[in-house]
């Protein structure tokens, strides 16, 4: 039987419901693992830290789709709770159209900059060259990449979450086939690219598949159409996004600060270390994130319907839920530190000496990294946009640059590390103070 966002949310259905986005984030984060893993092996050091480096810059732009995935889906599904079902579909069409058509226009200017940005990053020789020759690739299908995105939080809000998880599969699957053929099979010269095009290639997939489905009569809520331009409901979904997207550009802009850290400190190594550490971190994360946008359209919905019992349940589900979740991943960090690292650096003693190190510090990040992503994801449910980019940007920006500018000083390369688990602290502090705060006006 389907479950309805009108349902009460008991917790083994809060997990159900919410478990198809938890696996199909946590499936894109791993299929982007495969990518590192096969360039790591089989084209070796440089080409892997090509693209831990250029990659967040590809994030960067990408993040349109989070933004109007996210903050898109708070009004259609508040819409919905209202009971305005013609008006949510009108909605839901444009945030598809505005979003695709943005994402051809980031496109061509990336492509364009890729090259200054790369040496920007402090890519210097070769490393310049793969980090174009990989991004280049990807640009190529950032709009599939923006609509994949975009779709993953409409599949919920559609009540079809499965759906959504079939797709991203059929994506991953594409990905880490296509790596395997390519990157295996190919001379070495041309490894980097057959990594690039499976990745762009599953992209396509997850972008195209969702267009046939919502353009064609189905039988979830929404369905894609005729609509008009409305700028009032474009901002306002900008507003709502603003957090997802103010949270990814954020980490990419942070991640490339701790790359040029990490370069003085340990030069490529360290680069390449960090990208392992982001790969794990990516799949954890993904974990919180996949439950906060699996949250989110049944939060909006009840919102709408002024149904603040049920929200007052759902909060509190939550927070216990995501703690337990929090040990167990810090456990698991500690636990596969070593393993880990040796399936992506194990070639070379020193750097896999470096990765496990930070892995010991850095796994102690996932207590508390749950509280602060479903926050700010509860409170763009609400349509509470500036809460909600409040506590992503301190999180994710503010936060970690002081920490990894300060902290290195005190304790080298180790200090790297520790920033991001000082960061996550901080985040959870403010995150509740926030819910203490608005605790009345949403009635939660």
């Amino acid at each position: 039987m389907r479950i309805r966002l009108s349902d009460h949310f008991t917790y083994g259905k809060l997990i159900r419901f919410t478990l198809p986005s938890i696996a199909m984030m946590i499936f894109t984060s791993i299929y982007g693992v495969v990518d590192g893993y096969f360039v790591s092996n089989f084209a070796g050091k440089t080409p892997f830290a090509a693209i831990n480096l250029i990659y967040p810059f590809i994030m960067i732009i990408s993040t349109v789709g989070f933004m109007f995935g996210t903050g898109g889906t708070a009004i259609v599904a508040k819409t919905l709770g209202e009971g305005d079902d013609e008006k949510a579909n009108r909605y839901f069409s444009l945030f598809v159209y505005v979003a695709f058509g943005l994402s051809l226009v980031l496109a061509v200017a990336g492509f364009a900059f890729v090259r200054p940005i790369s040496i920007f990053l402090g890519a210097e020789g070769e490393l310049i060259d793969n980090c174009v020759l990989y991004g280049r690739i990807l640009l190529a299908a950032l709009p599939f990449l923006v609509l994949q995105l975009l779709f993953q939080s409409f599949f919920v809000a559609a009540e079809v979450p499965k759906l959504g998880l079939i797709v991203t599969v059929a994506s991953g699957v594409t990905n880490m086939v296509l790596d395997a053929v390519l990157v295996i099979l190919l001379p070495q010269e041309f490894k980097l690219v057959g990594a690039a095009v499976a990745t762009a290639a599953s992209q396509l997939v997850g972008g195209v598949v969702p267009l046939f489905y919502f353009f064609r009569k189905n039988d979830s809520l929404l369905r894609l159409g005729k609509t008009k331009l409305e700028i009032k409901p474009i901002l306002k979904a900008c507003l709502n996004g603003s957090s997802e997207f103010m949270g990814n550009v954020s980490m990419s802009v942070v991640a490339m600060l701790y790359n040029v850290r990490l370069l003085e400190y340990a030069g490529e190594n360290g680069v390449a270390a960090y990208g392992v550490l982001m790969y794990v971190s990516m799949i954890f994360a993904a974990a919180f994130i996949g439950y906060s946008v699996g949250t989110a359209p049944i939060i909006g919905y009840h919102y709408g319907a002024d149904n603040r019992d049920e929200l007052k349940g759902i909060l509190r589900k939550s927070l216990l839920m995501l703690g337990i979740f929090g040990v167990v991943m810090t456990l698991s960090a500690e636990l596969l530190a070593v393993p880990l690292s040796k399936m992506f650096v194990g070639y070379d003693g020193a750097l896999m000496e470096l990765t496990v190190s930070g892995f010991r510090i850095f796994g102690l990040c996932f207590i508390f990294m749950g509280f602060a992503i479903f926050g700010s994801g509860f409170f763009t449910a609400l349509s509470d946009g500036l809460t909600s980019a409040l506590i992503s940007f301190l999180r994710t920006l503010v936060f970690q640059i002081a920490a990894v500018l300060i902290l290195p000083l005190i304790w080298g390369i180790d200090g790297i590390w520790i920033s991001i688990v000082v960061a996550e602290v901080m985040a959870v502090i403010l995150t509740f103070v926030f819910l203490a705060v608005k605790r009345k006006k949403y009635g939660y």
